[in-house]
């Protein structure tokens, strides 16, 4: 028996008509979209800081925002809650334990903020304007006891803060390997 039957010939022919009849440059699909709206979108943070945005918050400022926005997922503290643990288990995982909290598995303070800024809260992601996710950052890096409560975070001193983990990973980011 031929692999091939007349459905393959009929539909061979309909795609060498269509590519005859629609070209691939003629097909203009929507409206080409404008800088202007692709900004809102474009939010993305690299690990060294890259597309940060300007503000600032303190650990301090970040409690008050964690207690009403963060902590009936993630608990009082950041360490207990339906949406699990954010704080605690440095250095767990080079024991064999698995507690992947932002203080035992993230390599990048970057990543938090980054994260927190576009999924959080988990009802209304998104919704947390810059000075209120640099201060839930600090408060979680607190929790973690990685920065104090009183560190200011800001576009510049986020990038430089060493997570624990952070030579728990490969980067692909040339700026990040130094």
């Amino acid at each position: 028996m031929c692999m091939y039957d007349n459905r393959t010939h009929v539909l061979t022919g309909l795609l060498i008509l269509m590519t005859a009849v629609f070209p691939a440059d003629a097909q203009q699909l929507g409206d080409p979209i404008s800088e202007s709206d692709i900004a809102p979108w474009d939010i993305s943070i690299s690990p060294d800081g890259r597309g940060l945005p300007s503000g600032t918050g303190t650990a301090v400022e970040g409690a008050a925002i964690y207690a009403e926005k963060c902590s009936a997922c993630h608990g009082e503290a950041a360490k207990s809650g339906p949406g699990g643990s954010l704080a605690g288990g440095i250095g767990q995982l080079t024991r064999g334990e698995e507690n992947r909290t932002l203080g035992s598995f993230w390599p990048y303070s970057t990543t938090i903020f980054d994260y927190v800024r576009r999924a959080m809260p988990y009802q209304n992601p998104g919704s947390l304007s810059d000075a209120e996710v640099y201060s839930v950052t600090a408060y979680l890096l607190h929790a973690n006891g990685i920065i104090s409560q009183h560190y200011v975070l800001e576009a510049d001193s986020l990038p430089i803060i060493r997570m624990p983990n952070r030579d728990g990973f490969i980067s692909d980011w040339p700026s990040a390997r130094k």
